[in-house]
């Protein structure tokens, strides 16, 4: 809880949200607008994350210019890729600079703005088609994979609409059917790009934070059961997605290697060639055009092989503290009655520890095959551009939580 105390002239509010070591900073008029030190922690984890990504998106893509189908040069995607890096920092500063109070009041804009990008996405002349997908739209030199906006659009609404809708979380009708059937429509113009790995990602940040906010539990089960549903059959009634569900089942079937399992048969070769150091850096074998999506979607079996058990685990690491960093200041936002503010820095963590497991899941052979990058880590410009738009609110949170606990106001 939050003591107050006077004391000559002075309040001393107590820094240490939740806990019981009573620590209390003294505040003095003015202190609020003084430097307010960022989470150090969290940009730890993220910088670590962009620098291995960086490093790894060069070792993946190196030996893309052998390639007849890229036709690049050998650092071609090294250099996009910091393009991409600098555009995203400037995208996440921009966002760092608006209060919460701002995201909040504008979220339902953002994601209506989310849902006409979706449309226009499938619209001819548009949308980009890239191997029979509709999931780009082309600005300039640029390109924007409209499900990463509409990520960081769903983690707003959702936000905002569990706040709003708080008192009646325990009620069907009122508290879950209205964001249901908004999940329910950006889903369906989701799987007309198709990208199926985009929903869940979607689905899972709007439950995620509908549970965190007090749903009731009954009500959450029997979603839950319904999108288990959902999502069968979404699987059964289309005949390459069985045909991947039957290769993840058996990836050294001859057939299945050579065909739907031919990715994750080379990804597992990549792990077990790194063993528990690694071959060294640069030195990966299936990076040379025997395992597809290197630099993107299975960028952590060239970190498997390159690195080893090792490099995979200090990934693993970087992004558990972070997921938890994300967790905590979520949770004194909320004990500073901060509440939206809250569930959209939890909503972070749940972003990233669901998109994390599923990409290494997938990569390792614990789940089917489904396009997801690795956040921070992975090639792509939107992705990065989402992710550290992500970060830039979660460190916001933080700021405004530490301005509130030092007496100022946000």
């Amino acid at each position: 809880m939050l003591g107050f105390r006077k004391r000559s002239g002075e309040c001393e509010i107590n820094t240490t949200v939740g806990s019981s070591s009573g620590v209390v900073m003294p505040y003095t008029p003015g202190q609020s607008s003084r430097f307010i030190e960022p989470d150090w922690g969290v940009l730890f984890c993220v910088f670590s994350l962009l620098l291995i990504g960086t490093l790894m998106v060069f070792s993946a893509s190196i030996s893309l210019s052998d390639s007849p189908k890229y036709k690049v040069t050998v650092d071609a995607f090294l250099n996009k890729h910091i393009i991409s890096l600098g555009a995203a920092v400037i995208v996440a500063v921009f966002v760092s600079f608006f209060p919460m109070k701002f995201w909040e009041r504008y979220s339902a804009p953002i994601f209506i703005l989310g849902l006409l990008l979706l449309v226009a996405v499938l619209i001819p002349g548009i949308g980009k088609n890239v191997n029979g997908s509709y999931r780009w739209i082309q600005f300039g030199p640029f390109q924007l994979q409209v499900t990463e906006f509409v990520k960081v659009a769903a983690l707003l609404y959702a936000a905002r609409f569990t706040v709003v809708r708080q008192n009646w979380m325990h009620s069907f009708s009122k508290g879950f059917l209205p964001m249901g059937i908004v999940v329910g429509i950006t889903g369906a113009l989701v799987l007309m790009e198709p990208d199926l790995g985009a929903l869940i990602m979607i689905v899972c940040i709007s439950m995620g934070i509908l549970f965190l906010g007090g749903i009731n539990i009954t009500i959450f089960i029997a979603i839950f059961a319904v999108l288990v549903g959902v999502f069968i059959t979404v699987i059964v009634a289309s005949p390459w997605r069985m045909a991947r569900i039957f290769a993840y089942l058996d990836p050294w079937d001859q057939e299945h290697a050579l065909g739907k399992a031919y990715q994750l048969s080379h990804s597992l070769i990549a792990f077990g060639r790194g063993e528990i150091f690694g071959v060294g850096l640069g030195d990966a074998i299936e990076k040379q055009n025997y395992l597809p999506e290197a630099h993107t979607d299975f960028i952590l079996a060239i970190i498997g092989e390159e690195l080893g058990f090792v490099g995979v685990i200090i990934v693993l690491g970087l992004f558990l503290c972070l997921v938890r960093k994300a967790f905590e200041i979520g949770r004194k936002a909320i004990l500073l009655k901060r509440f939206f503010s809250g569930l959209v820095a939890q909503g972070v963590a749940i972003w990233f520890g669901v998109q994390v497991f599923i990409n290494v899941g997938v990569a390792s052979g614990l789940l089917p095959t489904k396009g997801l990058t690795l956040p921070f880590v992975s090639y792509g410009g939107s992705a990065l551009m989402a992710c550290l738009a992500a970060i830039a609110l979660l460190l916001r949170v933080d700021y405004e939580n530490k301005v509130t606990m030092r007496g100022g106001s946000v």
